[in-house]
């Protein structure tokens, strides 16, 4: 299964797609999605649309996960924030893909093993579960860790149902 992780972002928004296959996590592709501040909010949102959409044409995934957005102090940037955010879950959910939501201590909990890991601890641990990739940016390390955060909970929901099934017979 090909899963895409969304690191969502007004001013950039990171993307990773991992495969898992025969309990196997292999890299497909990672990059960032961006939209300048010259434009006005609906193109800057328009161009992400646009960007996302051509990830997953290209790369086809079959599930995809987006990390949750905390409020910060900064209410019309949380805003912003959030309108990317509904860009992040539209376009998979047009694409017929089911979509998955995390908080980002959870996210970090999965990768890290610690729901309060800074960012290099992310991108560290994504590195080593991927070595030698060229990650794009942090945005992107993000966005991988999020698809792995959702192919670790589908392999144990997975696992679940089939404990469950077994446990029915």
């Amino acid at each position: 299964m090909r899963v895409l992780g969304i690191d969502p972002g007004l001013r950039s928004t990171g993307w990773g797609v991992i495969e898992q296959a025969n309990g196997r996590l292999t890299h497909v592709g990672n990059g960032i999605c961006t939209s300048s501040g010259d434009q006005s909010l609906a193109e800057r949102l328009l161009s992400l649309h646009s960007q996302l959409s051509e990830v997953i044409a290209r790369l086809v995934p079959e599930a995809a996960a987006v990390e949750q957005t905390f409020v910060n102090r900064d209410g019309a940037g949380t805003l912003k924030l959030g309108q990317a955010r509904g860009i992040a879950l539209l376009v998979p959910a047009q694409a017929g893909l089911d979509v998955g939501e995390y908080a980002p201590n959870a996210i970090k909990k999965v990768v890290v093993g610690v729901g309060h890991a800074d960012k290099c601890q992310v991108d560290h641990m994504v590195r080593l579960q991927f070595p030698g990739i060229d990650i794009a940016g942090p945005d992107a390390a993000d966005a991988l860790a999020v698809a792995l955060c959702h192919a670790h909970m589908l392999a144990a929901g997975n696992r679940l149902a089939a404990a469950l099934a077994k446990a029915g017979q």
